[in-house]
């Protein structure tokens, strides 16, 4: 007679604690994510309308799809605070506690750094630097292995967009000096 009710749970050693502190609950999260999606449809509702948002003699400009975009967008977002703000109180509830929070900046501040990087020092270096430094520092593997594997990723990635499809990627000093 087998158990079908078998439950295997397997404990993560890194998984955050249960009893950390919260940073924010949904009600501030909520209005936050209104706030800035309604300041982007007014950034886009503006740029548009400078574009031009009306028909001329060949269709509409090329701002007007978008601009009716950024206005159904802002409606959204209004919508959004006018929900949360008329919600009750006592229902909001924990949106991330702090452990939670410095996880999720462990692979967000890496992967804003890489952005960055990539501007100056171009794909495949930004590339070499994010992959070492997220399996060292994140994955706490054997610093020999990230090096081997963020060089190998970063060589294969190389060989097959630059030599072999010829795909135009940002570049920086080191391609540069090599020729590329």
């Amino acid at each position: 007679m087998s158990n079908t009710e078998i439950e295997i749970v397997v404990d993560d050693p890194t998984a955050p604690e249960p009893d950390s502190p919260p940073v924010t609950d949904t009600r501030v999260a909520e209005i936050t994510v209104s706030l800035l999606l309604l300041g982007l449809a007014v950034l886009l509702g503006y740029d548009n309308w400078r574009t031009g948002i009306s028909w001329d003699s060949t269709g509409p400009q090329a701002g007007y799809f978008p601009f009716y975009l950024s206005v159904i967008l802002a409606g959204a977002s209004l919508y959004g605070l006018l929900v949360t703000f008329l919600a009750r109180k006592e229902t909001s509830e924990t949106f991330v506690t702090r452990a939670q929070l410095r996880r999720v900046m462990a692979v967000f501040v890496p992967t804003l750094l890489f952005c960055l990087a990539t501007q100056f020092l171009g794909m495949y270096v930004a590339s070499f630097l994010l992959i070492a430094i997220f399996m060292r520092m994140v994955g706490k593997i054997a610093l020999w292995k990230s090096l081997l594997t963020a060089f190998l990723f970063t060589a294969i990635m190389f060989v097959t967009f630059d030599i072999a499809f010829d795909v135009i990627m940002p570049k920086g000093p080191l391609e540069a000096a090599f020729g590329y």
